[in-house]
């Protein structure tokens, strides 16, 4: 449980009580623990706004290398290379530069076509059944589906990959995640990678295949199997996991504001601001892990070297000190950057794609179910710490 008024404060990403409202602890957290040490697990925390941003936008005190999920931090794992969301520059710049080129805004806003008739492929044997899950029927279809059309992976094979990442995220209820470098390697992806080669069609694999680039030491060469392999591997996790959670956000906190969503179904004008403030007001990824290359500063406090320090992205999203009444939800919130897709130079590489995707759904859904309740007895969060949202969340529609 969390620590109530009047008890010493208690923050500890495993604890199933927590996870469930976390809200009341990181608003305590931010008022009287801005730098807080979980003893236990032997971490430090910061929960306010100014100082999340700061930390994540100094890749050189706060290193991306051992991982940003706590259990790797502190194992401090080797992770292979073109694990590129784990390296620090000048790796990090290099493969990151040859996804960015793929990744851009114009080109996730050209999938728009492809993306509503992937929902509408899901959302119309639905209409007229009085019931609809977000995750089960959409948020865990959908984006896995848009994923492997980038990546030219066969839809009949797109199940057993998302179950793949599924299960590399899950833990079991109040215990830390354990590593396997398995989790990286892309070995499943192996046959397509190969097939692909032989027969280029018009996807991120081949744009891969064939980028040339100066690695490292100054060499000018094409990726190696392996990388590539890699590459893929964690684009397929990465596509699903996000925008899963940010749909099935979109269910929960949409009936609970019934009034709001009204208002999205009479002026859809309003639905990419309904994205971002549902972004901030449910961060799908909680927080940010990062290892300490050298002893760092917060409140006059030292945060020594070899740390690992945890920036609580959803609890700097609700600060007051940098949104209005943060912990209230607003359609109409004036747009401010927040922290939900990080910060810095490891700013999440598909955040034009999830915005996209989300905004699809959103307007996909309001098109046939313009109202729906959600059937808490049998709704379920999803048994991980390294991202907060639902395992299954079915609803009545209306």
């Amino acid at each position: 449980m969390g620590a109530g008024a009047g008890e010493a404060i208690y923050y500890d990403p495993y604890n199933v009580d927590i996870v469930a409202d976390p809200y009341p602890v990181y608003r305590r957290l931010r008022e009287e623990a801005p730098l807080y040490y979980n003893e236990q697990y032997d971490f430090y925390a910061v929960s306010r706004f100014d100082e999340v941003q700061r930390g994540l936008s100094d890749h050189e005190t706060f290193i991306s290398g051992h991982g940003a999920i706590l259990e790797f931090i502190q194992a401090k794992v080797e992770f292979p290379s073109g694990v590129f969301i784990f390296e620090d520059p000048p790796l990090h710049n290099i493969h990151r530069g040859l996804l960015s080129k793929i990744f851009t805004p114009k080109k996730m806003d050209a999938l728009e076509p492809m993306i509503r008739e992937f929902c509408a492929r899901t959302l119309d044997p639905l209409v007229g059944t009085g019931r609809f899950n977000f995750v089960d029927d959409l948020g865990a279809q959908m984006p896995m589906r848009v994923i492997g059309m980038l990546l030219g992976i066969p839809e009949e094979s797109l199940s057993a990959v998302r179950q793949r990442s599924d299960d590399n995220l899950r833990t079991e209820a109040g215990k830390p995640l354990e590593f396997s470098e398995s989790n990286f390697v892309g070995e499943n992806f192996e046959e397509y990678v190969d097939w692909r080669a032989k027969n280029p069609s018009d996807d991120i694999m081949t744009e891969l295949l064939n980028a040339e680039f100066t690695d490292e030491t100054g060499t000018r060469r094409r990726l190696t199997r392996d990388e590539i392999l890699i590459f893929v591997n964690v684009l397929a996790g990465a596509g699903n996991e996000t925008t899963n959670r940010l749909i099935g956000w979109t269910g929960k906190v949409l009936a609970d504001h019934p009034d709001q969503r009204a208002q999205l179904v009479k002026d859809r004008s309003l639905i990419p601001n309904a994205i971002e403030e549902l972004l901030r007001y449910e961060t799908p990824g909680p927080h940010i892990g990062r290892y300490v290359a050298r002893d760092a500063e917060f409140y006059g406090q030292t945060v020594p070297e070899g740390s690992a320090i945890l920036f609580i992205a959803s609890s700097a999203n609700r600060d007051d000190r940098r949104f209005i009444d943060g912990d209230r939800f607003d359609i109409h919130r004036q747009k401010r950057p927040n922290v939900a897709f990080g910060y810095g130079i490891h700013t999440c590489i598909g955040a034009a794609l999830t915005r996209v995707e989300g905004r699809v759904a959103l307007d996909e859904v309001l098109k046939r179910f313009p109202e729906w309740d959600i059937d808490m007895d049998n709704a379920r969060l999803s048994p991980t710490s390294t991202v907060r949202g639902w395992e299954t969340l079915p609803a009545f529609t209306r």
